[in-house]
């Protein structure tokens, strides 16, 4: 068990990972846990180029707000960031890799052993209709993602917190992409993070 977990995302400028980090911190506190961060990081980012934001989730306070460099999961939101950035620095053997691909988990090749899992979160977030400007914006739907991978929030968690951060119409929406990504999302072994 850890005393907290640690999470780093992984996108695009422009794909939400920020927004992403902030809604599973409320979902976090929903869910129970005492000590929430988000953390964005943000350099001379442009639209498309790689950032980074990071989570950290317990059941104590958290007096740590600094960024995460040794992640229990990761996500990755784009998955061409796989052959661009070293997703797995820092990872722990028993960390879980969550990547928004159409591929099954056991044919993600990330250079070491780490349980991964897949999660369509772009078609899901299609078929639920979560699109800005032609654009699929798939960072909510993964939060389905993640709570099907990791088990360490649930569903209805995520659902509470997508209803506190958006409004009318676009509620729907999110909580459709983040169940049909719940629904979808494959793991190649169980889970064993937890948190003290």
């Amino acid at each position: 068990m850890r005393k907290y977990i640690q999470v780093r995302w992984h996108g695009r400028g422009g794909q939400g990972a920020v927004t992403a980090a902030m809604i599973l911190a409320e979902a976090a506190y929903h869910e129970g846990y005492k000590g929430v961060t988000a953390a964005p990081f943000f350099g001379a980012e442009r639209r498309g180029a790689p950032i980074i934001a990071t989570n950290r989730l317990g059941r104590g306070p958290i007096r740590t707000f600094s960024l995460v460099d040794r992640p229990d999961v990761v996500v990755v939101l784009d998955e061409t960031l796989l052959n661009v950035v070293d997703v797995c620095a820092g990872i722990q053997p028993d960390s879980l890799v969550l990547i928004n691909t159409q591929k099954a988990p056991h044919l993600i090749e990330l250079g070491r052993p780490v349980n991964v899992a897949a999660a369509n979160a772009t078609e899901c977030a299609r078929n639920a209709g979560l699109m800005v400007a032609g654009a699929v914006i798939s960072n909510t739907a993964i939060l389905g993602g993640f709570a099907k991978a990791t088990g360490l929030i649930s569903l209805a968690s995520i659902e509470a917190a997508l209803r506190d951060h958006f409004h009318g119409e676009a509620i729907e929406k999110n909580i459709q992409g983040a169940r049909l990504a719940y629904e979808s999302t494959k793991v190649m072994q169980v889970c064993q993070l937890q948190c003290a």
